[in-house]
Parts: C-alpha cells; sequence; structure tokens
C-alpha cells in the first residue's frame, strides 16, 4: 500500500511543479488561461496535501511493528558485507648478470 502512496505523491508533486512553471510563462494578455491555471493549481495543492498527510500516517504505521520496534527489510536482513578484494602484487623481476 505504501508504495502506491509513494508513487501517487510523487506524482502530485510534479504535477504542481509543472502548473507552477507552466503559470510563470503565461502571457500577460492571457487572463482566462493564467485563472484555469490558478484554479488547477489550487486544487493540485490540496490534494498533494491531503496525500502528504495520508503518507506520513502510512508511513508511522508500517515503521511502528508489534512491539514499536523497526522492521527490518527482509532484502536487506541477509546482506553480507562487501568481499575485501586484494590486488595481487607482481612477481619481482629477476636481474640475471
Amino acid at each position: 500500500m505504501s508504495k502506491t502512496i509513494d508513487l501517487e505523491l510523487t506524482r502530485a508533486e510534479v504535477e504542481v511543479l509543472e502548473l507552477e512553471a507552466r503559470l510563470r510563462v503565461v502571457p500577460m494578455n492571457d487572463t482566462q488561461l493564467s485563472d484555469a491555471l490558478k484554479t488547477a493549481l489550487a486544487a493540485k495543492k490540496e490534494r498533494l496535501a491531503k496525500l502528504r498527510t495520508l503518507h506520513a500516517t502510512a508511513g508511522r504505521a508500517s515503521r511502528s511493528g508489534k512491539d514499536g520496534a523497526e522492521d527490518v527489510n527482509p532484502l536487506h536482513a541477509g546482506r553480507r558485507p562487501p568481499l575485501k578484494r586484494t590486488v595481487p602484487q607482481r612477481p619481482q623481476a629477476k636481474t640475471g648478470k
């Protein structure tokens, strides 16, 4: 559930940024377009605020386990430390005279 909210939240943030950018380049004499963009931006910001609230509550619920401890991601639970790689030494050149 939280991954869906994360994607939706991210998309809503992008939509708000796109509308703000579009509003900055509206021609000065196009008041109808400007008003429509302002209305859409207000609606998108309201939706974004709701999604942020929903995301925050879902995040708190998923982080708290049965005893209040944080859950460990199963993909990272059995992860081994990286191998230490050593660079092989070159054999010393024989100096035979």
